[in-house]
Parts: structure tokens; sequence; C-alpha cells
């Protein structure tokens, strides 16, 4: 089976935060993992993103999106045109939050389609923080409504900006138990 993974925005890469150690574990597990740093990491453009997670790195009814803060934004997205085999969303969101730099990406400017996202896909996995200083916990909690994702929220995680390969096994468990 098939991860990708689909960092944020503001300049991210696909080497921060815990995505190489969760990236190791994985590969341990089993799975065929694809971690690339996607092109306009500054603004992320859904005009960019989209084609590029599905023509450059292959997404497909077989693949497993990983999306973390904006880039949850874009596996929800991915999942509302195309069919996935399931997600997990770190950090999501389901409004511009009023900043200027997710207003300029086009994600938010029509309505979500919850029907298509959820059908799309066999499963959705969240992980968001109350303490997170970026979104606030409403949004995520909105998602899991709209979604029932199985959903697992912290109170001391922050944005999710672990590094230490120990820093996030939730998110390898949780992956590891959908893949049985």
């Amino acid at each position: 089976m098939k991860i990708i993974f689909i960092h944020g925005n503001g300049g991210c890469t696909a080497d921060m935060n815990w995505y190489a150690s969760a990236d190791q574990r994985l590969r341990e597990n089993g799975f065929n993992v694809i971690r690339e740093t996607l092109p306009d990491n500054d603004i992320a453009h859904e005009n960019i993103w989209i084609p590029y997670i599905r023509d450059t790195l292959g997404a497909d009814q077989n693949s497993i999106l990983i999306g973390h803060s904006s880039g949850a934004i874009a596996a929800l997205r991915y999942a509302e045109e195309y069919p996935i085999k399931g997600s997990t969303l770190v950090s999501p969101y389901h409004t511009h939050l009023n900043l200027e730099d997710e207003k300029a990406g086009g994600w938010f400017d029509r309505p979500w389609n919850w029907r298509r996202i959820s059908a799309n896909q066999d499963w959705i996995i969240q992980f968001s923080s109350v303490d997170d200083p970026w979104i606030p916990i409403e949004e995520a909690q909105y998602i899991h409504a709209k979604l029932d994702t199985e959903y697992f929220e912290f109170t001391d995680r922050g944005h999710f900006l672990q590094t230490d390969i120990d820093d996030f096994p939730e998110l390898i468990t949780a992956l590891i138990e959908k893949s049985v």
C-alpha cells in the first residue's frame, strides 16, 4: 500500500517535523512511502498541489494520504474529487482562519462536499490538539462531526511539530491497524 505525505504551507518541507521518522517506521512495517516537498510550498495553491499529488506523486484508489495542517486540507480536497484508500489528517481545519495565505491558496473558495470526501475513501483518521496555537479545536471537531473520523484529540501536542521518532506513535499504530 502506498502512503503519500503532504506537508503544510508557509515554506514547510517533507524533511520537517515528524515526517522522516514516521516515514522510516512505516517503511519498516512494509509500506511504500512517498515523502517529497511539494512545489509552491509557501502558499500551496490548490491548482498546483492537486494535480501534483495526482500526476507526479501518483495518488490513486490504493493510496493513503497523510496530510499535516494545509496538507490535511489538500488531502480533504483531493478526496473530494478522487477515490483513495484512506487519509490521516493532522491538525486539519475547514475555514481559511482569516489568514491571507490560506485565502490565497484557493482551498476555501467553495463549500466543502463532505459526502463525497467520505464516499471517496474507506476511512479517515484525525489527530488534533486543544493547545494548537493556530488551529482552534472547534475547527477539528467540526470536521470530525461532518466525516465521522476516527478521532484522536490531545491536550499537549500543539500543532504536531515533533521531530523525534517516538513522538507520534499513535499515527503509526493507527495506520498499521488500518492496513490489516
